[in-house]
Order: C-alpha cells, then structure tokens, then sequence
C-alpha cells in the first residue's frame, strides 16, 4: 500500500468484511485479540479517555500506544438520538506507525464497537462466569443486544438468552435477530422474570442517569454481572449494596472509578484489574457462591486491537477503499510548490 494512500474501511466494507468472515467468528478472533493485548498490558500507554460532556451526552477520544503503532476511538453518547432517530453512539478510529507518524488505517467503528464490546464482555466472562453457565438474561435489548448474546454463545457457550426491555418494541427486534441463531429465545415481562435461572447478568441500557436496573434483592449467590450500561459520569445501572457483595474486576480503574458502576463507592474501595486474572497474576472467580462483576467502561486498549485486527484483514479480503489523505511532495520541504505545481 503507498504511504500517501491510506485504507478505508466504510460502514457498507465493514459490514462486508464481517458477514464474509461470519459474525460469531469474528468475535472469537477479537476476544483473542483483545486478551492478548491485555497479556501485554504493562507494554501500552493507558489514559482515561478524554471526554467533553454536555448535557445530553458526551463525545470523547480514546487514544493508546504499544510503543510501535499507535490508535485512537473518536466515540460519542447521546441518549437522546434515538428520540430523533439516531444512533445513540458512532464512532471512528484511526491506526498509525509510531516510527513515521502516517496513518496506516482509517475505519468506521461504530459496528466494530458493538462487536468489540461484547467480545470484551464474554473474554471478562470465560474467566469470571461460574462454570457451566448457560443462561444469560439481557436487560436493554438495544443496539449491543444481539453482539452480547452472539458472543456469549460463541465464546462461553451460553444456550439461552432471557429479554427485557421498557420497550417491548426492542425486545422483539432482538428476538427476531436472534431467531435463527440456535439460542433459545425466552421474551420476558419484568427484569425479575429475565433474571430467573440466569447464571450471568448482563445489562446494557441508554438512560444517562443513576438508575438501578438490578437492585440487591435481586442478586442472588453465584451469578456473574456483566455491568456495560453504565459508562460516563452520572450514569449507573446497580444498586450500591449489590457492589458491596461483589468481587468487581474493571479495565482501568482511574477511568472506571469516573465512569463505571464504582463511582458510587469510595475512592479506596478495593477493584480487581483483569489483564491481571488473564495473566494468572491475581485469582478470579474463587468459589461457588461468589458474586463477580465486570464493571466495564471500554477502554482504548480494546479498540487498538479491534483496529489491529481489521487492518490484518485488508489484504485477504481487499475490503477497503484507499483515501489520498497524505501530501506527497517530491521534495518533502516543498510543499507549497506541490500546491503550485496541481496547477499546472
């Protein structure tokens, strides 16, 4: 590929470039991805991602390196679209080479964050969920359901999946996505009826505001919470006490403690980084009876690889277009002269 032309990867490519490699193996691929790169945590430079609220959402940038490419996630969260028929998040991120700074990747990312997240979510799951997990429910039946539910099948082997949502209109468009998927389909009434028999606890909803989608009364001994709701100052989904009874495991904890469920708790309280279970460094799920909960925010880590990982697909599928987005004078002191020269 020349250095002045630089991939493209568009929402129609993207959207190709999955269906041809097939969604569920694409979220094996990136939860591979993604956990080897949190094996080699210590090698990245980490920051919270840097954020611009508002009062109906925020638009942030979330930028890593390893030292040898360097990436970043333009993403935005605005609730409120969806009243106008919007999506509540999109996104964009770029790849570059550390050594030149040019860009090697331009990509669409609002699909590949929705596969990323839930690939994140059941990696977090393989080594937290209790062990023969086959029921999940799904409260929040919005954008992310079906990625969640697909993943989880795929990467942990879930064989159910319990619905809910406030607008049973959401419900029944996850039901119908997911019909012809070999999970079985239960749509329910209340969050109490979607949590029963579920060994896994996963809640994805949009409202920007401490809400409690899961109170403590109904967390019982032994389930895994897969927290993904509750991502930005102000926004939450459980109640306190249920914090108090878990073990929580989080991605960056000077993000979550911002962002995450653990806003609600002290500064101090104790949290668990993942990249440190997945290298055996600090244990997991301990027992039977203990309640793990993956407090996840996303973090930019888990972009870089999903963005590493689509780039890796360029030359075998040829699903890209290429953007001149780089000057390329002969003289690279000349630039005003390469402008001269167009005339001509």
């Amino acid at each position: 590929m020349s250095l002045n032309l630089v991939p493209f990867v568009s929402v129609d490519k993207m959207m190709k470039l999955v269906l041809h490699i097939g969604i569920e193996r694409v979220l094996v691929d990136l939860a591979a991805e993604i956990e080897a790169d949190f094996r080699r945590w210590p090698q990245f430079d980490k920051t919270p991602r840097v954020a611009s609220h508002s009062d109906v959402g925020v638009i942030e940038l979330m930028p890593t390196s390893d030292g040898t490419t360097y990436g970043f996630k333009y993403v935005n969260g605005h609730p409120s679209n969806l009243r106008r028929g919007l999506q509540t998040v999109t996104a964009f991120g770029l790849l570059a080479d550390v050594a030149t700074g040019y860009p090697l990747l331009l990509s669409e990312m609002t699909i590949l964050t929705a596969l990323r997240t839930a690939a994140t979510s059941a990696m977090a799951a393989k080594h937290l969920a209790p062990e023969g997990a086959r029921v999940m429910a799904m409260i929040g039946n919005g954008a992310q359901a079906e990625f969640q539910a697909l993943a989880f099948k795929a990467i942990c082997g879930i064989e159910e999946v319990r619905l809910y949502d406030i607008d049973s209109d959401a419900t029944d468009k996850c039901a119908r996505n997911l019909a012809a998927s070999g999970l079985k389909i239960t749509r329910c009434k209340s969050r109490e009826d979607a949590i029963l028999g579920a060994q896994i606890l996963t809640t994805c909803t949009a409202d920007k505001n401490y809400a409690t989608i899961l109170n403590d009364n109904m967390v019982g001994a032994g389930v895994h919470i897969n927290a993904i709701g509750g991502d930005c100052p102000g926004k939450t989904e459980l109640a306190p006490a249920i914090l108090h009874r878990s073990s929580i495991f989080v991605e960056y904890p000077p993000q979550t403690r911002i962002e995450g469920e653990i806003q609600q708790l002290d500064a101090d309280h104790p949290v668990t980084e993942l990249w440190q279970v997945i290298t055996g460094a600090t244990a997991g799920r301990t027992s039977a009876s203990q309640i793990t909960l993956f407090d996840s925010v996303g973090f930019a880590i888990e972009d870089f690889s999903a963005l590493r990982y689509v780039h890796g697909k360029l030359a075998v599928t040829g699903l890209y277009d290429n953007l001149d987005m780089i000057a390329d004078p002969d003289d690279p002191r000349d630039l005003f002269g390469m402008i001269l020269r167009a005339a001509a």
